[in-house]
Order: structure tokens, then sequence, then C-alpha cells
């Protein structure tokens, strides 16, 4: 059987980056073919690039969310392409500006059951919230990394918090150790 770090899929990237000055959302949105923007239901324009597949909320004070990357280069890559159409409508935009990753979430299986009563237990009280009333998983706040890692009884797992790709690996590889120090991988 793989190992569970082999299983590890990034779902979404999100990062955020600015263009330095204030945007004009109202004209923006009419000269931005495809461009999404409601200000009744939310603040931002969103505008979708389909090569790489991501959305970028883009924000009057020029302040810009991009989300649903599936890794840092397609979040770089669509950011491009945004700022391209900005600079195409006479929008100065920096050479580079500085983009930040803000959350990276992936999921992986541990290719076991996990026992979540006894895992709520065994990993400590203060660093967990179980209540399977609720939701169906075990939330486990992490050092470090600091990520919060979501444990399902099929042996799933989704990491979240993380700002670097390896934040998930070093994750996943801590929690199956503290996971067998335990006992309770079958």
């Amino acid at each position: 059987m793989s190992a569970p770090a082999d299983s590890i899929e990034i779902q979404n990237v999100v990062a955020s980056t600015g263009i330095g000055q204030e945007l004009d959302l109202e004209a923006l949105a009419d000269d931005l073919p495809g461009a999404d923007f409601n200000p009744d239901n939310f603040p931002g324009l969103v505008y979708r690039t389909q090569d790489p597949k991501a959305a970028a909320l883009i924000f009057r004070s020029g302040k810009i969310v991009c989300t649903g990357a599936k890794s840092i280069d397609d979040v770089h890559e669509a950011l491009g392409i945004i700022f391209d159409k900005l600079r195409g409508l006479s929008i100065p935009v920096d050479e580079n500006p500085e983009i930040t990753v803000q959350n990276i979430v992936s999921s992986a299986d541990l290719g076991h059951n996990l026992n979540l009563n006894a895992l709520a237990i065994g990993l400590g009280l203060e660093d967990v919230e179980y209540e399977p009333e609720q939701f169906p998983g075990l939330v486990y706040r992490m050092d470090e990394p600091e990520v919060v890692i979501l444990l399902f009884g099929s042996g799933k797992i989704v990491i979240t918090g993380g700002k670097r790709t390896d934040d998930a690996e070093t994750a996943v590889e801590e929690i199956v150790k503290r996971i067998d120090n335990l006992g309770l991988l079958d």
C-alpha cells in the first residue's frame, strides 16, 4: 500500500495581491467581458479564468483575492492573465505585484478507518473538536505545521491553513505518526 502522503491532492489555493490603486468596479464590469459584479450580493467583482481554472475577487480598494486554483503556479498564471487584462484596459499594474498565499486546502487518504472517539481522547481534548451530532469529522488543530486537519471515520482527511505546499505532507506524516503512536492505526 502506498504511503498516505502520496495520496495528497491540493483542492484549493487562496492567494492575495493588490494593484495599489482604487478601481471603479462598475466601469470594470462593463469593460471586462465575463466579469460578474452584483454589489447587492457581494462587494467585489468576480472574474473567472478557464485555463487555469480560478476565480479572482477584485475589490474597489485594488486588492485581489484568487481562489479555486489547484496549485501555486496556477495562482500566478491566473493572476498574470488578470493583470494583463487590467493593463489592456489602461489600468497600470506593476510588472510583478507581490502575491501572498493565504491558504492551501489539501485532501489525503490515510488508508485506514479511524475510531474518532478514541482519537478525540488520544490526541488531547485541548487540540480537538469532535461533536458527531454537529459534524461527522474530528477537527484537529496542529501546531507544527500550523494547520487544521479534518479527520473522518473513513480515513479521509482534509488539511487546511497551510501556506506552503509541503505543509500538507508534513502534517500527514505527523498525524499518521501520532495516530500510530496511540495504537489506533489498524
